[in-house]
């Protein structure tokens, strides 16, 4: 493991990606030739090419297809959830998050609405058949799928389904969860959630269950992507980054941030994503602080627009990647880009740190220092894990790590988001960057690349 001490210092500003860190090549000169040519349509990107050629990436010693095969990626799944089920002496795992059942199932049901609606979950054993209890009247929509064996009708005792109803429905929920564990245990009662409601934990305890967490078992595994799953975040990029193109292709005084914002949307949709999991895109003096959600704002000449995409795309792969223009029509403000060149530097810093073996310690530690007068308006992290949505493990700055610093070592095959948000205090100016990144066996490896706003940083950065 190295220390601290073993990371050698990196330049400052370095003049261009280290050849340590694997990119992909320049997108297309003209990223509009990717915009459908009848513009009242969104954009629709071929699946048999890409925008941005990517580098030739291997994965544990295997190059990662062109496409993904998404009924195996589905089946690894389950396998290395099992696994660790086995390892942790667990009977089971009971998951309602619809990120989790789609990882170990491939299964989606009105994902958003049931993130907080509770009609939805799944029985997965260590041995035995995986049982998906679905909303009523969906059973088809696992037809074919050889993740699962067996589909009930959920039962649900939210108060919106069950009402007064709900003390009896709980009671039959859990004789049937209790069933399953029996049935498939083989005498083990450690049964884990990755979320639970107490009246299902009480009710079952009384049933004999030993309730244990889950969540902490999917974050690993889903930490750790297989081939086909970095194929699956290839088409989720080639996917965010032509929004993206659409996205700038509309700045121009006069729209709203509104109107802007709603381009990732439209284009992802179109190409088979699925939604965005935040509104952060915001103009002018609404950039800083950062966190301010995409408004009616209508923006003027020479205006910074900063924007985080959180975009959940093709595959249900999350690309989360932020990028700061300027609106035509008024030259960029020396305020502008020295906070453009601040954040660009911290992203190239921290991304030279990622490489197996790394901690998260190391990390925050060796980091990038954010000059005092940016440091109170932070990011909230300096890393954090990516996959299906933004994940398991993350890295704070060390200010913010009084507690300590979780245990974690990089691996190979890990997806990272390195993160920059550079804005003074009292300042008018915000400029948000971030970049996604592989931990291959010999460093980083970018798999975003969407150009940088040249009048930003000039050519030099783009």
């Amino acid at each position: 493991m190295n220390s601290p001490e073993n990371i050698a210092p990196m330049p400052r500003v370095p003049a261009e990606l280290s050849p340590r860190i694997t990119a992909p090549a320049q997108p297309a000169t003209n990223w509009k030739q990717w915009l459908h040519n009848n513009q009242n349509l969104p954009a629709i990107i071929p699946e048999n090419s890409s925008p941005t050629p990517w580098p030739r990436i291997t994965l544990r010693g295997k190059t990662i297809p062109a496409r993904p095969d998404i009924a195996q990626m589905y089946r690894e799944n389950q396998t290395q959830v099992r696994t660790e089920l086995k390892k942790y002496d667990l009977a089971g795992v009971v998951l309602y998050d619809p990120l989790n059942i789609r990882y170990v199932t491939g299964t989606r049901n009105m994902s958003v609405w049931t993130m907080h609606n509770a009609v939805r979950y799944a029985f997965l054993p260590a041995e035995g058949p995986l049982t998906l209890f679905d909303f009523h009247n969906c059973e088809h929509l696992s037809h074919g799928l050889d993740t699962v064996q067996e589909v009930r009708h959920a039962k649900s005792w939210t108060f919106f389904e069950a009402g007064s109803l709900a003390p009896l429905v709980v009671k039959k929920w859990a004789a049937e969860i209790h069933d399953l564990l029996v049935t498939h245990g083989g005498g083990n009662k450690r049964l884990a959630f990755d979320c639970l409601d107490p009246q299902g934990a009480f009710e079952l305890a009384r049933l004999g269950a030993d309730i244990k967490d889950g969540q902490e078992i999917l974050e690993r595994c889903r930490a750790r992507k297989s081939r086909n799953e970095l194929a699956a975040v290839r088409r989720a990029v080639e996917v965010c980054e032509a929004a993206l193109a659409s996205l700038q292709d509309t700045i121009t005084p006069g729209a709203t941030e509104n109107q802007i914002w709603a381009k990732l949307h439209e284009v992802n949709i179109a190409n088979d994503g699925e939604w965005i999991e935040t509104r952060l895109l915001a103009s002018g003096p609404r950039t800083n602080p950062w966190f301010q959600e995409s408004s009616d704002r209508k923006l003027e000449a020479g205006d910074i627009i900063s924007l985080d995409t959180d975009l959940v795309g093709p595959h249900g792969m999350c690309v989360d990647m932020s990028r700061s223009f300027v609106c035509p029509g008024k030259p960029p403000s020396d305020e502008q880009r020295d906070a453009h060149s601040l954040a660009l530097e911290q992203i190239r810093h921290n991304t030279e740190l990622l490489r197996p073996g790394v901690t998260a310690e190391e990390i925050s530690e060796k980091g990038f220092q954010l000059p005092e007068a940016y440091l109170p308006n932070r990011y909230s992290a300096v890393i954090h894990g990516v996959g299906m949505a933004d994940e398991w493990p993350r890295v704070a700055y060390k200010e913010d790590s009084a507690d300590g610093v979780p245990e974690v070592t990089l691996e190979e095959g890990m997806t990272l988001c390195v993160e920059s948000y550079a804005g003074k205090a009292g300042g008018g100016v915000g400029v948000k960057l971030e970049e996604q990144v592989l931990v291959g066996a010999d460093g980083p490896i970018m798999l975003t690349s969407y150009p940088y706003a040249e009048e930003l940083v000039g050519a030099g950065w783009v």
